[in-house]
């Protein structure tokens, strides 16, 4: 499914809405504009003629009748293709007097009193008070054009010019608006396994305090049922470790009991189904312990010793040699028995499923890595992928519970520490390398550790 924004949802329709509604206003505003632009421009036409009626005065006093082709032509100063033109007729047609900018034929053929709208001018004819001439003024279109798109623009420019201006703000109070809701979305982001507190007070509108209810209670029933379910296995775990330990004591006297004989095969196998479910009760332990924090506080201790001892116990347990290189020293924030569960589990999964031909091998770096190498067939990316998920087992014949990466990351995850798995090896075609980055500011280096070596 297609994820979207809330936000940007609400911008994006609020800017619809009000782009709509802006053009809208432009439209009805350009009408308008325009209406009253040609009303204000018709009533100059209508004044213009009122007050050429003195040249009708003037004619009709002299009585004189022009015999000059196109009438007479009245000559004045400053004239150019904006200046209105007039035109005075007689009644029968007759151009007698026109303005040096109007054409030599009437602007209509037919006089009747009105606007008119003809090629080049807008045109207002009226009859003079005696009712022997008639009165055209002319106003050049392009004029009229250019008045009305002056005074468009000047309405609706701003319009368009303030739209950015709009969208900027729209969407600055927007984002303002949803601040409570993403502080809710970090709080529950920031909860898990080990954090399941109520979320806080907020400054919520009403439309999200249900759901900052509905989410604090979600939160205290994970809680309670995690709670459950950690009691139950830490406990199972704790009460299973006497009676398992007393039968696989009991099941190694049998198996001596039983040598040379044709039991001897299946006290073995109890044997060995003894030590497996053993393991799994620690392994258990483990988890019960990590899923409670015990990492998250912790002082500053060194690490090398940590990762030699549980080196030195395995060797012991499995016969198999690890290899140790590096810094001597590696200072890190935490707790030490995390930090052992966490690595006690790295180097027994090297060991137990590594070639037995060729040890492991860690290398602590100055760079607050720790790098642990073990030999092997190399992986596919899905079998790393679901190498973490508990339970979950590769093909492998070793013995194991599935549990130990499933500790491993949450232990990493509470030492702020960063684990990689890589397989094959760089630069090789075997084998599997994995990488723990501990926080460089919570880390202590002492380089130059005597004896150290290439993998």
């Amino acid at each position: 499914m297609k994820r979207w924004s809330l936000a940007s949802r609400i911008v994006s329709g609020t800017l619809i809405i009000v782009l709509g509604a802006l053009v809208l206003l432009s439209i009805l505003v350009a009408a308008f504009t325009r209406y009253e632009v040609t009303e204000r421009l018709d009533n100059s036409l209508q004044e213009v003629a009122e007050r050429l009626e003195f040249v009708i005065s003037e004619l009709d006093r002299t009585d004189q009748k022009s015999t000059t082709p196109g009438g007479q032509v009245a000559r004045l100063p400053g004239v150019n293709r904006r200046t209105l033109a007039y035109q005075i007729a007689s009644p029968d047609g007759r151009l007698e007097v026109r303005s040096q900018n109007a054409p030599e034929t009437l602007f209509v053929p037919r006089l009747k009193m009105g606007f008119y709208n003809v090629p080049s001018f807008r045109v207002y004819s009226v009859p003079s008070a005696s009712g022997r001439h008639y009165i055209l003024v002319g106003e050049p279109a392009f004029h009229r054009n250019e008045a009305v798109r002056r005074a468009i623009l000047i309405s609706v420019l701003p319009m368009v010019i303030f739209f950015p201006a709009i969208w900027v703000l729209v969407r600055w109070r927007v984002r303002r608006a949803m601040r409570p809701l993403t502080s809710l979305q970090h709080e529950i982001r920031s909860r898990g396994g080990t954090n399941l507190v109520p979320i806080p007070p907020l400054d919520l509108p009403e439309e999200l305090v249900t759901i900052h209810s509905a989410v604090n209670l979600l939160l205290e029933r994970l809680k309670m049922a995690l709670s459950t379910e950690r009691a139950f296995a830490a406990n199972a775990a704790h009460e299973l470790r006497n009676p398992i330990g007393a039968l696989l004591a009991q099941v190694q006297v049998l198996r001596n009991l039983l040598q040379r004989s044709e039991y001897e095969e299946r006290a073995t196998t109890i044997m060995h189904q003894a030590r497996r479910i053993g393991r799994m009760m620690e392994k258990l332990l483990q988890l019960s312990r990590v899923t409670s924090g015990i990492a998250l506080t912790g002082e500053m201790f060194d690490l090398v010793p940590v990762i030699q001892f549980l080196a030195r116990e395995l060797e012991r347990e499995k016969n198999q040699t690890i290899d140790l290189s590096g810094v001597p020293h590696l200072m890190i924030r935490g707790d030490m028995d995390a930090a052992g569960i966490l690595f006690r589990n790295l180097l027994e999964n090297a060991v137990l499923h590594g070639s037995s031909l060729r040890p492991a091998h860690v290398i602590v770096t100055e760079n607050s890595e720790i790098l642990i190498f073990n030999d092997c067939d190399p992986l596919t990316l899905e079998s790393l992928q679901n190498m973490e998920k508990p339970f979950v087992r590769g093909k492998t014949n070793a013995e194991g519970s599935g549990l130990g990466l499933a500790i491993v990351r949450q232990v990493s995850l509470q030492l702020q520490a960063d684990i990689t798995i890589t397989s094959p090896a760089p630069g090789k075609t075997r084998g599997i390398v994995v990488t723990v980055r501990f926080p460089s500011g919570d880390t202590e280096v002492e380089a130059s550790w005597e004896g150290s070596k290439n993998y």
